[in-house]
């Protein structure tokens, strides 16, 4: 019936873990806005989600001045590298891909007080960026950008324009945001929700099923009982009949006494009742208060088929009569026996005689 609630309990459980392991191939895109002043003196601004952000770098925004490199545009020579420092404007650098690592070129514009880092591709990469890791050059801003939008700022940073940027967190991406895992996900849910309603339909049915097995047994029980009713014998009584005189006779469902002129009904165990406060009780209970005699057994009228029952009658059981106090008890023996031809069962009246029987025996 799909899958268990128990298995989709324990994928919750795992998915931490697998979310943890899979943190590596996760990572964040950058939005990159620049404006800047053109030859006719009118402000353009261009914006693209075009950034990846390095996997040491705080998910934050940073804005300000774009500054190039003195000399290597890899920024990978020893300081001074940038003519800026800590008390300048907002400022960012954007260096060339190659000759050091990212930590280093990072760390030398984070001594000079940049407010985030722009690596942009090496030569022939088109727009293409990778996940930079910078492990040794964190608590700043880092991301990297395709070549051909890192060689158009520079462009116009040598041609004398001011370019202003703004660095923004774009989409998470990875193997947990793609497609494939959120149809895996959907299907999943789908899955666990079906079998849930699945599970409840079944039990619901199945109740059902049985609320009704159980009532049309009970109708039938009361059919039943209702022509037994009527098989009952119903008095009238008079006045001086035995019931009405004695302060013993009650009728056992209302505790009330008779009276002449009472309709009652005698059961098959000569118990008798007013006939109002029996019938609705042999309807629901079909037995008698006192005695628990079951009226539809005595009148032959069975409960229900007897489906697959022997016809052979029952072996002869072995008893032994024991007397306690008046009474006279017959308790059966372990085993069946068949009687014998000499064979008579025994009852005795009194224990003396029983007394009597035994030392003559011995």
């Amino acid at each position: 019936m799909g899958m268990k609630t128990q298995d989709f309990l324990l994928l919750l459980l795992c998915l931490p873990g697998l979310v943890h392991r899979s943190g590596a191939y996760m990572f964040w895109t950058a939005m990159v806005e620049i404006n800047y002043a053109n030859s006719n003196n009118e402000t353009v601004d261009k914006y693209c989600e075009c950034g990846v952000y390095g996997r040491n770098s705080p998910l934050d925004k940073a804005s300000g001045i774009v500054t190039l490199p003195k000399g290597d545009p890899k920024g990978c020579g020893p300081d001074p590298v940038y003519n800026r420092n800590s008390s300048s404007p907002p400022w960012i650098a954007l260096v060339k891909r190659g000759n050091c690592t990212f930590s280093e070129k990072i760390n030398a514009a984070k001594r000079q007080g940049a407010a985030g880092v722009v690596v942009y591709n090496m030569d022939g990469s088109g727009n293409s960026t990778s996940h930079m890791a910078h492990k040794d050059g964190d608590g700043i801003v880092a991301i990297m950008i395709g070549n051909s939008q890192g060689l158009e700022i520079v462009r116009l940073m040598k041609n004398g324009t001011d370019v202003q940027m703004l660095i923004d967190v774009g989409t998470p991406h990875g193997p947990w945001m793609d497609t494939y895992w959120l149809y895996f996900l959907s299907i999943a849910f789908f899955i666990v929700t079906a079998a849930s309603i699945a599970y409840f339909v079944f039990i619901s049915a199945n109740r059902l099923y049985g609320l009704s097995r159980h009532r049309i047994s009970e109708n039938r029980l009361k059919t039943e009982a209702k022509k037994a009713i009527k098989r009952l014998q119903v008095r009238t009584l008079k006045r001086g009949d035995e019931e009405t005189t004695s302060d013993t006779h009650l009728c056992a469902v209302c505790i009330e006494s008779y009276k002449a002129g009472d309709v009652v009904t005698v059961l098959t165990c000569d118990h008798i009742f007013h006939k109002t406060c029996i019938e609705p009780w042999l309807l629901e209970r079909r037995t008698c208060p006192m005695c628990k005699c079951d009226i539809l057994k005595a009148l032959g009228v069975e409960e229900e088929t007897k489906e697959n029952v022997s016809t052979e009658s029952p072996p002869e059981v072995a008893v032994v009569s024991v007397t306690g106090d008046d009474t006279l008890y017959e308790v059966p023996l372990n085993g069946p026996v068949r009687p014998g031809p000499d064979q008579h069962q025994h009852r005795y009246d009194n224990r003396a005689f029983e007394g009597d029987l035994e030392a003559a025996r011995e």
